[in-house]
């Protein structure tokens, strides 16, 4: 019985002692999965409010993820949104204007400047 554990003693000593070039020359790690999951459709509605919510705060924030994760509310419908698409009409009917009058350099400047703030 004595000996049988002897050996077997040596036996692991010997295995570990086979490895340890292996660990210590740096041996490659095992490749990690690089493979993504698909998102859940709930997951992927998470993701979409958020992206949609950017800049907002506090209770206004907190309200909106939770009326657009329960389908209450649209992209178009918040009030980032809407601020964007009128500030764009703006733009675009300024510098319609702009161009219209010819104007170049600091007169274009500040007549922009003047036009986008209403």
């Amino acid at each position: 019985m004595r000996i049988r554990t002897s050996m077997l003693a040596m036996g692991l000593i010997l295995g570990a002692l086979a490895a340890a070039p292996a660990f210590a020359a740096g041996a490659p790690a095992p490749a990690q999965k690089t493979e993504h999951k698909a998102l859940t459709p709930q997951q992927e509605k998470m993701a979409t409010c958020s992206h949609e919510s950017k800049g907002m705060k506090g209770e206004a924030h907190k309200k909106f993820m939770s009326d657009c994760l329960h389908g209450k509310t649209t992209a178009a419908a918040t009030p980032m949104e809407s601020h964007k698409t009128s500030q764009r009409e703006k733009m675009k009917t300024c510098n319609a204007e702009a161009k219209t009058k010819a104007l170049k350099g600091a007169a274009r400047k500040s007549f922009m400047s003047t036009c986008l703030k209403g």
